[in-house]
């Protein structure tokens, strides 16, 4: 697989967020699903939706949070499954 990163990320609500990758496929996420499997104070902030919408794209990656308190493995993304 060639190497895949993000190009843009859109918050669709319902803690989903819609990826454009380097290849120009799309993939909407469910991420609100892997916060409620995984409760931890860094993470359960954002399952509120003000704070969910602050995502930025830094080197590729998908973030939440000044010290990318919440990241993804691309791959996973692109799949559209994280575990």
């Amino acid at each position: 697989m060639e190497n895949l990163y993000i190009i843009k990320a859109e918050d669709v609500g319902n803690l989903c967020v819609c990826l454009t990758f380097s290849d120009n496929t799309t993939q909407t996420v469910d991420i609100g699903d892997f916060i409620r499997r995984h409760p931890h104070p860094q993470y359960n902030k954002y399952l509120a939706p003000r704070k969910f919408s602050r995502f930025t794209i830094d080197n590729g990656n998908v973030v939440w949070g000044k010290n990318w308190d919440l990241v993804f493995p691309v791959e996973q993304l692109y799949a559209g499954k994280i575990a």
